[in-house]
């Protein structure tokens, strides 16, 4: 990696931390006024809107700071024994047990768990997003989960070729980095984890 990479890596992770404060005030006090519960209507919706846009960029900083620390060669994973079962049912957990149906017997991995579980629902949401799906099967099957049916448009972008979707492109780079690898097999995608 060149210099010039690793600066920019070091940037993207300094204004990932940076921006963290002021997001983490943001999500605190509106968290607080959606417990308070005495704001009228269309009031207590908004900041519930402005609560739920906080999270979910605390997770796209969460994102960001991943993926710069791996570019820049800096990621430590937490390895752990996990099963692709549980990790295949955490997705579906994130994403609502409706849109994402569980099958297979699991098997055991060993991975940074909290980082593969985000990376898998960031993957399925993919399927679901880019395919204009209501529902994919996530299939889990010794070291492996299968996302399925994946389109020909939300498979290059869980591919990690085609960069519409941050969380999609850094968890294929960081099942890459824990020595798996994310492929296509006719209308699926394999995300085939190390043991």
């Amino acid at each position: 990696m060149s210099s010039q990479e690793t600066s920019f890596a070091r940037l993207v992770a300094l204004a990932a931390h940076d921006l963290r404060t002021p997001l983490a005030t943001i999500h605190g006090f509106t968290q607080t006024l959606v417990r308070m519960g005495d704001l009228e209507q269309p009031k207590q919706r908004y900041v519930e809107m402005i609560e739920a846009a906080s999270r979910q960029l605390a997770e796209l900083l969460d994102e960001l700071s991943l993926a710069a620390r791996i570019e820049s060669e800096r990621y430590e994973p937490n390895l752990q024994p996990a099963d692709t079962l549980e990790l295949a049912r955490a997705a579906a957990a994130d994403l609502g047990e409706d849109r994402v149906r569980v099958e297979g017997i699991g098997g055991e991995v060993r991975v940074d768990v909290d980082a593969i579980r985000r990376g898998v629902s960031a993957l399925v949401q993919a399927a679901l997003r880019h395919g204009g799906l209501d529902e994919v099967t996530a299939r889990a099957d010794g070291p492996t989960i299968r996302i399925s049916p994946v389109t020909d448009s939300a498979a290059v972008v869980l591919l990690g070729e085609d960069l519409r979707d941050l969380g999609a492109a850094v968890a294929v780079r960081l099942v890459a980095e824990l020595g798996g690898r994310v492929s296509r097999d006719d209308d699926a995608v394999i995300v085939q984890l190390p043991v």
